[in-house]
């Protein structure tokens, strides 16, 4: 297990949904270095019944955050097509319809690694490719 606390945090540039419709593919935690601190978070899924109340809760507080020169940044594994397809959907329906903060689309789970927070067995194959058992 990494230990991250009072160290930087590890950068990463991917893909991602912004302001709810917009997808970017160069979204970097490094825009904000200096400038804004940062509420990094992990979610599991995509389109699971438990994520979508929280995320709307960090929605609710988000200018609470950024009165106090924070960033809210949700990141999980899923791509940034099925983030965007997710907000579509109303909070009714179980979607995240709303939700103006980024979410950042890890596909290669790159970003999950460096901050340790993948769970269960996995390992690179010799294609260099992620592999969970």
């Amino acid at each position: 297990m990494a230990v991250l606390v009072g160290k930087s945090a590890p950068d990463f540039k991917a893909a991602a949904v912004v302001n709810g419709v917009e997808i970017v593919n160069d979204f970097s935690l490094s825009q904000f270095k200096g400038e804004k601190y940062v509420l990094l978070f992990f979610y599991p899924k995509d389109f699971t019944f438990v994520c979508p109340t929280e995320l709307h809760a960090f929605q609710e507080k988000l200018q609470q955050f950024r009165d106090r020169n924070v960033e809210v940044v949700a990141v999980s594994t899923d791509t940034e097509q099925s983030h965007w397809g997710w907000l579509q959907m109303s909070p009714e329906q179980g979607g995240i319809k709303g939700i103006t903060y980024p979410l950042v689309a890890d596909t290669n789970k790159s970003i999950s690694f460096n901050y340790d927070v993948l769970a269960g067995q996995w390992f690179i194959d010799e294609d260099d490719q992620m592999q969970c058992e």
